[in-house]
């Protein structure tokens, strides 16, 4: 059987394929993309053990974009021919044919726009310019070639795009087949970008000969790794401020297959997702040392192991142990997204739809946020009257009633803006509703911790308040997490009431608390002078039991004098 696919040319909109190219639709596309409620978008990574895609639906307006698609197919095209230097006939033929699939994974997700690069395997190879034209041809695909410094600037921008890294110095190392990316930023603009010819692909295939692994061979492989990672670790280091300590984001399918081993150790199943897991030093060297004893069979029976990763996982488990410890770090977080997101997020740059990657990444958050209350038809402007509200109460009530800070602030916020998805799903238990979309949606920048809080907190803004014997709440790890939800819910309980006919009737409010008598009183100033507002005073009343239980008080709502 003969596979076959449409020309590339058959897509949506005449494509663009290339940054160089991006200027002439850059100038003009601005405003058009950005009207557009959605814009989706394939972004292909031509590695060198396997080929990725992932296709995306990008929402302008917000920025943001969103994973609806991915494909993978290890063709191993760094599999050179050992005399020539050349990819073989045999990794081109299964690069075209899984590039051919890939186009029609895109199609069907009636893609606008596709976009592919080449990474360390084409770069190297004699006939990697012979390669991309072939695909050009055969394919109806343009393929940017891009440098190891480039690659490592769009997975910067990729990890950028799922994590928030506070302003604190992050390490990311991502381990491909034939190089290895190690970038230092922290979340603005990128400090330092390497990009090494260390890979578990060309190393497994340069310097692993036995099976299990010789001693002999571990040592030279540790010691051939560490002088590749040196010069480039300490000029990193280098890039540090005094007093500033590093911590680790690793990327890839080496490093995702590490975590799910340990993880299944630990946890005895394999978590899905991933991304945020973190695994130590101690346990990845725990694993090295069993790895590299086991043959190549007793590999490929471990969890999640496919056949071609089983082939390079000791050299890919040493390139991240070194770095370790070159580096000085005693753990890694895993990070699901990396150069395919890049690549979307590099796309979105140069279409004129991000103006400015600090904001992009400081706003992560924000705009995940923002995004999950899109997807589930929030009324926003009643979401963020709330939300003021929810906040302004959190502010005047800290250091009196409660000692939370600037974090637990911005969860009782998100909560706030999301509190009304459920009724997405129907208004009846809506509450419940939100609990399970907030829980099981993509609130990225958050942990998983941070889900089940803002969840949490969503669950009961309304009803019965928090008990042990409900599901959600026994799903909170800690009594500080419990505390938290129980008394920030209560906070969110009070906002609603205040925006109880969602017209804007209150524009401001003012509490104050008598510790002597334990009375918090809280002063609303109506938006129109002539309004009592009787409805917001009398939901005021509803929803104070509460809060009133929680911080001990007694709670009385009142409308400010006429001036």
């Amino acid at each position: 059987m003969v596979e076959t696919t449409a020309p590339a040319s058959q897509l949506k909109s005449t494509r663009l394929l290339a940054s160089s190219t991006a200027p002439s639709l850059a100038s003009t596309s601005q405003g058009r993309l950005a009207n557009q409620e959605t814009y989706t978008l394939a972004a292909i990574d031509v590695g060198t053990n396997s080929i990725h895609m992932v296709v995306v639906k990008i929402q302008p307006a917000l920025p943001t974009f969103t994973i609806v698609e991915k494909a993978k197919d290890t063709v191993r095209l760094g599999d050179f021919h050992e005399k020539t230097g050349n990819l073989t006939r045999n990794a081109i033929q299964r690069a075209i044919a899984a590039l051919k699939r890939f186009l029609k994974i895109a199609e069907s997700c009636q893609a606008d726009d596709v976009v592919a690069v080449a990474t360390s395997a084409v770069r190297e190879a004699k006939n990697g310019q012979a390669f991309l034209e072939q695909v050009k041809k055969e394919v109806g695909l343009s393929i940017n070639l891009i440098s190891g410094t480039e690659e490592a600037r769009r997975i910067y921008l990729g990890v950028l795009s799922g994590v928030e890294l506070h302003s604190q110095p992050h390490v990311i190392v991502d381990i491909g087949g034939g190089s290895t990316e190690l970038i230092l930023g922290t979340g603005g603009p990128h400090r330092f970008l390497s990009s090494s010819k260390v890979g578990a692909v060309r190393l497994t295939a340069q310097l692993v000969s036995s099976d299990p692994l010789k001693d002999s061979e571990y040592n030279y492989l540790r010691a051939y790794v560490h002088g590749m990672l040196e010069p480039t670790i300490d000029e990193l280091k280098g890039q540090l401020e005094p007093g500033e300590t590093l911590q680790l984001i690793g990327t890839s399918g080496t490093i995702e297959s590490l975590g799910m081993l340990i993880a299944v150790e630990q946890l005895g199943y394999e978590p899905d997702p991933l991304n945020g897991y973190c695994f130590t030093a101690k346990d990845l060297n725990r694993w090295v040392d069993r790895l590299r004893q086991i043959d190549y069979k007793e590999r490929l029976a471990l969890a999640d192991m496919s056949p071609r990763r089983a082939e390079i996982i000791v050299a890919g488990a040493v390139i991240l142990q070194v770095a370790m410890q070159l580096l000085g770090v005693e753990s890694v977080t895993i990070c699901e997204r990396a150069l395919r997101e890049g690549v979307v997020v590099d796309w979105m740059l140069t279409h004129g739809l991000i103006e400015d990657r600090m904001q992009f990444q400081q706003s992560v958050r924000d705009r995940s946020v923002f995004k999950t209350a899109h997807k589930y038809q929030v009324d926003l402007p009643h979401a963020e009257q709330i939300a003021k509200f929810a906040v302004q109460l959190f502010d005047q009530t800290q250091g009196i009633l409660h000692d939370w800070g600037d974090l637990q602030r911005e969860h009782l916020w998100a909560a706030a803006i999301l509190h009304n998805s459920g009724h997405f799903v129907s208004h009846s238990s809506h509450h419940k509703h939100s609990y399970y979309l907030i829980r099981h949606g993509e609130l990225l920048g958050f942990t998983e911790t941070e889900v089940e809080i803002i969840a949490n907190l969503a669950r009961y803004h309304r009803r019965s308040q928090p008990k042990k014997k409900h599901e959600s709440y026994s799903n909170l790890l800690t009594k500080q997490d419990r505390k938290l939800v129980d008394q920030l819910s209560a906070i969110l309980r009070l906002a609603v009431a205040m925006d109880r006919r969602r017209i804007g009737a209150i524009a401001t409010f003012q509490s104050s608390y008598d510790k002597k008598s334990k009375r918090f009183t809280i002063t609303l100033t109506p938006t129109n002078a002539n309004d009592n507002c009787d409805l917001e005073l009398w939901n005021l009343d509803y929803k104070k039991a509460c809060f009133e239980e929680i911080f001990d008080v007694t709670l009385e709502g009142q409308l400010a004098a006429a001036s």
